[in-house]
């Protein structure tokens, strides 16, 4: 089976892990081999010590796109649900996926941020309103939002199932599903 990486960007809250597990459901029930590479899980294990600066969160983003690369171009749909909050890192991403000949989709989850701090899934926006933390991405850090993602979802206006849905789609318009 052809591998691809799916990188799905958006505010924290925006809803990209959840539709991210959603769509690997959806393709491992049609035989896929599908990895989920969460953002705080890989935080937690491969990308520990490193902080919130521009440098660490490019080298968060560069890590994290090798490894879905290396697994994309061994077949596995991985699906990464990352923010990735500059457009030059997601960038230099691409370039790695299309110097080795892997399929890359970039996903824009464009959530509001008056949407996602609603949400506040992990209760980051109600600590950095409280001044407890900063530097959060879309708050008083920047997020470059894509200028062309290859999709873009607004979470806010459809439910989970119908943004896997749409991922869905494009795959299978790619080929790749």
């Amino acid at each position: 089976m052809t591998g691809a990486t799916i990188w799905l960007t958006g505010l924290p809250s925006a809803g990209k892990t959840t539709i991210a597990y959603e769509l690997a459901d959806r393709l491992r029930a049609e035989g896929h081999r599908v990895e989920v590479l969460d953002g705080d899980e890989i935080r937690t294990f491969l990308t520990a010590g490193l902080g919130f600066s521009r440098e660490d969160r490019h080298t968060n983003v560069q890590r994290i796109g090798y490894l879905a690369d290396l697994l994309s171009r061994n077949g596995v749909k991985t699906l990464v649900p990352v923010i990735a909050p500059y457009a030059d890192s997601r960038e230099a991403v691409r370039k790695r996926h299309m110097a080795s000949g892997t399929a890359y989709l970039e996903v824009h989850v464009a959530t509001p941020v008056e949407v996602c701090s609603e949400r506040d899934v992990k209760g980051l926006y109600a600590k950095q309103a409280a001044g407890e933390i900063s530097g959060l991405t879309g708050v008083d850090d920047p997020y470059e939002e894509p200028e062309s993602p290859d999709l873009r979802i607004e979470s806010h206006n459809q439910t989970v199932p119908e943004s896997a849905a749409t991922v869905h789609a494009l795959l299978i318009e790619r080929g790749l599903a």
